[in-house]
């Protein structure tokens, strides 16, 4: 496996610096009309129910990213095993990292939303174990990697892992359509509009959400452009190393 010279890693750096700026405003802006601008959904029945609400401009945001990486890992893993470019493994890698950042994020928020909606912290509704699941499907990605030494073995290993896992992502998305579920579905209900914590979205409400979803896929864009960048100069190190202990 070949990783790209040192100096062919900081092209760039000023466009992904101006990038990352753009990114921060997108991310503050989000925060100011999740918080301040946006409406309350008024058909919720206790003032600690509306306030909660306002999380899901993060929680939504943060779920659609966590499935969106793991997809794009799945891609770069097939992608890696039918080419054994090494720069596949690396774009799995980093999109899961991050991939698993974003869903912690929405397992530590989706409490936070039910407790006042549903009087309880967690429940086993069929989304919920799912999601469950996933998390630990991802965690157990990091372990095997960190289990395996041989770089390429365990780029091989990890990409079979991640097509695997990626099979939960579906399976969550339509769990709330399977099933019945007091989850609600706040994208394209369909049958369980009425879900227990289900609310109507106005257009201020829907315009909040999707600025939000694009300033988080804009942000995902850019932490996978460092990461991957981070990587290479990792990978790089570790060449040189060995390449001094061979030569030692």
């Amino acid at each position: 496996m070949t990783t790209k010279p040192l100096s062919q890693q900081t092209t760039g750096f000023n466009r992904g610096a101006v990038l990352t700026i753009v990114s921060g405003f997108l991310m503050i802006t989000a925060l100011y009309l999740a918080l301040m601008a946006a409406p309350q959904a008024t058909n919720l029945a206790t003032p600690a129910e509306r306030y909660a609400q306002r999380i899901f401009y993060f929680h939504v945001p943060a779920a659609w990213i966590g499935f969106l990486a793991f997809i794009v890992a799945s891609v770069c893993s097939i992608l890696y095993l039918v080419t054994r470019k090494e720069r596949w493994d690396i774009w799995s890698l980093a999109s899961i990292e991050i991939g698993l950042t974003f869903f912690t994020m929405v397992m530590l928020s989706g409490p936070i939303w039910a407790k006042p909606t549903w009087n309880v912290w967690w429940t086993w509704d069929p989304r919920l174990t799912i999601s469950a699941i996933c998390w630990l499907l991802y965690v157990g990605y990091l372990m095997l990697r960190g289990a395996i030494d041989h770089l390429e073995r365990q780029a091989r290993f990890a990409a079979v892992y991640a097509i695997i896992a990626s099979f939960s992502v579906p399976a969550n998305w339509l769990a709330i359509r399977w099933w019945r579920t007091i989850h609600p579905a706040v994208v394209a209900p369909g049958k369980n509009s009425n879900a227990v914590g289900g609310f109507g979205m106005s257009d201020n409400i829907l315009n909040t959400l999707f600025f939000c979803l694009f300033a988080f896929t804009f942000f995902y864009l850019i932490l996978m452009y460092h990461r991957i960048q981070l990587e290479h100069q990792i990978r790089h190190v570790e060449a040189l190393k060995q390449e001094l202990e061979v030569r030692g």
